[in-house]
């Protein structure tokens, strides 16, 4: 089983940076396709960004566009979310995911087609 831990959250202020990690651990672990999503309290999980297994292809929430950015080592099974000028609204909790699939798909922003998570990671912006 695959295992995944964030880390990097945080409390900031609006306009700050900061940038999770998301580590990945276990003997079935591969370069799958990653994401990041949030969930703020009271409200659905939400699409932040994904990855392809290459880190070739991204895509990213309107949400977010410009302002965050998903990389990957795959050397260090690590997936990153950089997040700059950030606001009050980006408050959540973060969850890295993993999908073992070749192609990210059509599906990337659905967490129903991620099959393994992280536990999170909090993430508060001040105002």
């Amino acid at each position: 089983q695959v295992h995944l831990v964030e880390s990097g959250g945080g409390l900031v202020q609006a306009g700050g940076s900061l940038r999770l990690s998301c580590a990945a651990s276990g003997r079935t672990f591969s370069s799958g396709n990653m994401g990041w999503f949030r969930q703020a309290p009271g409200k659905e999980r939400e699409f932040v960004a994904a990855i392809s297994w290459s880190g070739g292809i991204t895509y990213y929430a309107d949400s977010v566009k410009g302002r965050f950015t998903i990389s990957r080592d795959n050397a260090e099974k690590t997936v990153y979310l950089q997040m700059n000028s950030l606001k009050p609204e980006d408050t959540a909790v973060y969850y890295c995911a993993t999908k073992a699939s070749f192609l990210l798909g059509p599906r990337y922003s659905d967490y129903q087609t991620y099959d393994y998570w992280g536990q999170g990671t909090q993430v508060t912006v001040s105002s």
